[in-house]
C-alpha cells in the first residue's frame, strides 16, 4: 500500500472538491470583513493581529486571518521545517493585502506542502521543529496538517456564508 498517497489523497480530495471551490470569487471586502468588532485580521497595510500565547478567550478572526494561519503556520512553516521550503514565520511573513494575493499564496503553500508530503518518509521522526512532538512519525504530522486545513477551511466557508447573509 502507498501510504503517502493515501494520506495526501485525503487532503487533496477535500481541497479539490470542497475547500478550493468554496474560495472561488472571494472578494477583498469578504477577505477583510470583520464578523464582530475587534476581530483579529490581516490589515490592508500587511500587518496582522497576532499574540502568543493566544488570549483567552481566543479572538474571533476574519477570513484574511484564517487564510494567513493556514498559509504561514499550517503549511509554509512545516514545508520549511521538513521539506526544504523557504523560511516562514508569523513575524516576518509578507501577508496578502488582497483576496487574490491570498489565494495565490494559499495555492502555492498547498502545492509545496503536498509535494513534500507525497515524497516524505512517513516513519521518520519529525524532529525538533515540532517541539514536544519531535519523536512522532511524519505520518502523524501529515494527518495533523490534514485536520488543520480541513478545520480552518470549514471556518472560512462558514465566514463566507455569514458574510453573504450580513450584506
Amino acid at each position: 500500500m502507498d501510504w503517502n498517497k493515501q494520506l495526501t489523497d485525503q487532503l487533496d480530495f477535500h481541497w479539490r472538491v470542497q475547500l478550493r471551490p468554496r474560495l472561488e470569487g472571494l472578494t477583498d471586502e469578504e477577505y477583510f470583513w470583520q464578523p464582530v468588532p475587534g476581530a483579529w485580521t490581516v490589515h490592508e497595510d500587511g500587518s496582522i493581529d497576532w499574540e502568543y500565547p493566544t488570549p483567552e478567550p481566543a479572538p474571533v478572526t476574519t477570513i484574511a486571518w484564517r487564510m494567513a494561519h493556514i498559509i504561514v503556520g499550517v503549511l509554509n512553516m512545516r514545508t520549511a521545517s521538513h521539506f526544504g521550503g523557504p523560511p516562514a514565520d508569523y513575524q516576518t511573513w509578507q501577508y496578502a493585502t488582497s483576496a487574490d494575493e491570498a489565494l495565490k499564496q494559499l495555492d502555492d503553500a498547498y502545492a509545496a506542502w503536498t509535494d513534500g508530503a507525497r515524497k516524505a518518509d512517513l516513519s521518520r521522526a519529525v524532529g525538533p521543529a515540532e517541539g514536544p512532538f519531535a519523536e512522532e512519525p511524519m505520518a502523524t504530522l501529515v494527518l495533523h496538517i490534514n485536520r488543520e486545513v480541513i478545520h480552518h477551511g470549514a471556518e472560512i466557508a462558514l465566514l463566507r456564508d455569514l458574510y453573504l447573509r450580513e450584506s
